[in-house]
């Protein structure tokens, strides 16, 4: 007897789940707790362990699907089972994974009776840890084309978001063809929208608008064609999101840095000998902070669905971390009650996770504010994009020695760029650049920003 397993609830909040890779092949014998397959939600890779003992008969679900909870992923079966006499079977529920701290165990509870088949035992552990999913946002489809829709009154499913439900590479068809997914009524299971699906509204259109066909070449000269998955998809619905909800302006401001870096200087080696590695990133937190609880409506979110701005009493700041499979932002909670050394630990330890892929839901979650450091990259200043539902991130940039008027005097000087990018619907340009103004202060003064605990 062979039984399914069901994508499982891997947050409370969390609605599907990508295949990101299969850990064990079809026909390999699998033990119970073994990590079967690793599954994307937001930006936490999720190590999923087999709740069964038993043969792996089919991957129901490829790399890059993005499968509804619920929804069945896997058939297991018995040695020597046919797939076959798995397809006659009925469909099991898999066990629910319950978000944890990375390694540590977790308990799973059926979230409906399973009936096990024999010599497959259901689990009662799980490890990893889960995220909430991104909050998606309508895209009009199409490259600049005009959108082929279907017939009148004919409308999509949509999701609890708000999202025409669909897979990836299904999305990518509708804006080659340019259609709109948001008036294409689906085929496929809980009217889940299928290639076909697509095809046929593209077929339907009277207008004769086709999308552009790319010449033949050879092949040595072919464009390459790279999936849209994984954290690159999750990166790229979050910034569209972002873009299309909040107003975005941008206020730029210089400091001078010149006392702070001499601070450094002087504290780099009692930090190296505590085995911490001090950058500029945190004096910049540190006087992120103090400037937040200035000015308060800067920690801020808004609410669109209650239209109710919530103004933050914890001071939790995101620090944008690039890595090799795209920009992460983990958080550091209550920012303003740790010390710079402590704060310079904290990058340390979560830029670490980030580029491993081990960060747990707490570490991704809860934040306020963001600052994106860009310094090493180089560039004059950035106009990054909003961390929603954040109303503002704080750009920080190189630091560099160039001359400057003070007194009557021309001098070298240590200057950077300090830029603000801001939700107007919430923050006035006066409320920005004096929020950016307090930061530059407690940068050019740093012994005073200690001192008043930042």
């Amino acid at each position: 007897m062979a039984v399914e397993l069901e994508m499982p609830e891997l947050a409370e909040s969390v609605i599907e789940g990508e295949i990101v890779k299969w850990l064990v092949k079809e026909g390999e014998h699998v033990k119970q707790d073994q990590p079967l397959v690793e599954v994307m939600t937001d930006k936490v890779t999720v190590e999923v362990p087999s709740p069964y003992e038993g043969v792996l008969l089919k991957q129901i679900a490829p790399e890059g699907a993005v499968v509804p909870i619920g929804k069945p992923i896997a058939i297991f079966g018995k040695e020597g089972e046919s797939l076959d006499a798995a397809h006659a079977t009925p469909v099991t529920t898999a066990p629910t994974v319950v978000a944890s701290s990375p390694g540590s165990p977790a308990p799973t509870t059926p979230e409906k009776p399973v009936v096990p088949p024999q010599k497959l035992e259901p689990s009662t552990t799980a490890r990893g840890a889960a995220a909430a999913p991104p909050t998606p946002a309508r895209v009009p489809q199409g490259n600049g084309q005009a959108h082929r829709v279907a017939s009148e009154g004919e409308q999509a499913v949509l999701s609890p978001f708000g999202r025409p439900l669909a897979a990836p590479a299904v999305r990518k068809l509708a804006r080659d063809l340019g259609v709109d997914l948001f008036h294409v009524r689906g085929s496929g299971e809980g009217g889940r929208i299928r290639r076909e699906d697509v095809q046929r509204v593209a077929a339907q259109t009277a207008s004769g608008v086709r999308p552009a066909r790319p010449t033949p070449a050879a092949a040595a000269q072919e464009d390459e064609r790279i999936p849209l998955r994984g954290l690159r998809r999750v990166i790229a619905e979050h910034m569209v999101h972002s873009k299309r909800t909040a107003a975005h302006t941008l206020h730029v401001d210089e400091a001078d840095v010149t006392e702070l870096v001499a601070m450094r200087a002087r504290a780099k080696e009692k930090a190296r000998a505590a085995g911490i590695k001090l950058t500029y990133l945190p004096f910049f937190i540190k006087a992120a902070t103090g400037a937040l609880k200035r000015h308060p409506f800067m920690n801020a979110s808004l609410d669109d669905d209650k239209h109710e701005i919530v103004v933050h009493k914890r001071y939790n700041i995101g620090i944008a971390v690039n890595t090799d499979d795209g920009l992460v932002v983990p958080v550091i909670h209550d920012a303003d009650h740790k010390t710079i050394f402590e704060l310079a630990s904290e990058i340390a330890r979560l830029a670490d996770s980030a580029r491993h892929g081990k960060l747990s839901h707490d570490e991704i979650t809860g934040g306020t504010f963001t600052i994106t450091n860009v310094g090493s990259v180089g560039g004059l200043f950035t106009f990054p994009v909003i961390n929603w539902p954040e109303v503002g991130i704080l750009g920080t940039h190189s630091i560099v020695e160039r001359p400057v008027v003070r007194d009557g005097q021309i001098v070298i000087r240590s200057m950077t760029y300090l830029s603000i990018s801001f939700d107007h619907r919430v923050v006035d340009g006066a409320l920005a650049a004096a929020f950016v103004k307090d930061v530059a202060e407690s940068l050019a003064h740093p012994d005073l920003m200690l001192m008043e605990g930042g």
